[in-house]
């Protein structure tokens, strides 16, 4: 049941609806058949992308459901790290702190705050920092996430703030979930020659196909050439195209034996940069960046 519809043009609306026990924003394209919905409280994410009517992400609902569990399914966002910690700590100013994986942003409550019909439709959605993020990360902040659709297309616009008075160091990353349920049909092509897999740290040259027999699979392309990636699902007839601005320096590869999901996700660090310092952002006291990644989903 629709609680609320905003004055809609021909083409672009957005609807918020209550989904069990989510708010959900669903924005949509009716020339296209295509949509996207966001649940603000639950770590803004998006948790369905559909094109032509099909779906394009993978979401397993029931860990979705469990506010206790992280979520398994859609595009988590990953702040102020990307990845693990070594015993999920780091220390800054001589204090150490403890940081779970991929950091809290996915886990955080965002707040909608601007919505878009003309045009395409877009939402933008913001993550401030509060006493339970600066108990982990002590930096103030504010994240402005703008979800963008129109016809075949996603725009994530990420604009993130400093609002301490120190540089603030930070990474950050995309970790969409892909929905393939025949992994055998898929062929990549990825503007990299060499991968490193985080489970056996050695590196390989890629022949633009991967393994789906392993148990799973984690790899991360640290020298792109390039960016975009595109990915061609020849069981779904689909060619999906994910292209983002160079602040990314990385694209991990993950996906698990047996579960119909692979992700692709961009990195702007590898893991532990928040220790390392390794392409670590440090952004000035006052100061903003914006990022973009953008993805095209095209049925052949």
């Amino acid at each position: 049941m629709i609680d609320h519809l905003l004055p809609m043009t021909n083409q672009f609306a957005i609807a918020l609806q209550q989904k069990k026990q989510y708010k959900t924003y669903i924005l949509s394209d009716a020339t296209a058949n295509s949509s996207l919905e966001v649940v603000p409280e639950r770590g803004g994410i998006a948790t369905s992308w559909l094109v032509e009517g099909k779906e394009i992400f993978y979401l397993d609902a029931e860990r979705f459901a469990n506010p206790d569990l992280t979520v398994r399914g859609g595009m988590p966002i990953l702040f102020p790290i990307c990845g693990h910690l070594p015993d999920n700590t780091y220390t800054h100013k001589g204090v150490q702190r403890t940081l779970k994986q991929h950091g809290f942003a996915r886990d955080e409550p965002w707040v909608a705050a601007s919505q878009v019909t003309d045009g395409c439709a877009a939402l933008t959605l913001v993550l401030e920092s509060s006493d339970r993020t600066l108990a982990v990360y002590p930096f103030d902040f504010q994240l402005a996430f703008t979800y963008q659709i129109k016809g075949n297309s996603l725009e994530i616009i990420q604009r993130y703030t400093n609002l301490s008075e120190e540089p603030m160091p930070f990474s950050s990353g995309l970790h969409p979930y892909f929905l393939a349920p025949d992994k055998t049909k898929l062929r990549f092509e990825i503007p990299g020659m060499q991968y490193r897999d985080h489970n056996t740290h050695s590196k390989d040259y890629f022949t633009g196909v991967f393994d789906p027999t392993l148990d799973e699979i984690d790899v991360s392309f640290d020298e792109l050439t390039g960016l975009a990636a595109t990915v061609t699902d020849s069981a779904r007839d689909l060619r999906l195209t994910l292209s983002y601005n160079s602040s990314y320096a990385r694209l991990v590869f993950w996906t698990l034996k047996g579960k119909d999901f692979y992700c692709l996700e961009p990195w702007t660090a590898p893991r532990n940069a928040l220790n390392t310092g390794a392409h670590l952002i440090y952004l000035p006291p006052g100061a903003s960046c914006e990022m973009l990644v953008r993805m095209t989903a095209t049925f052949f």
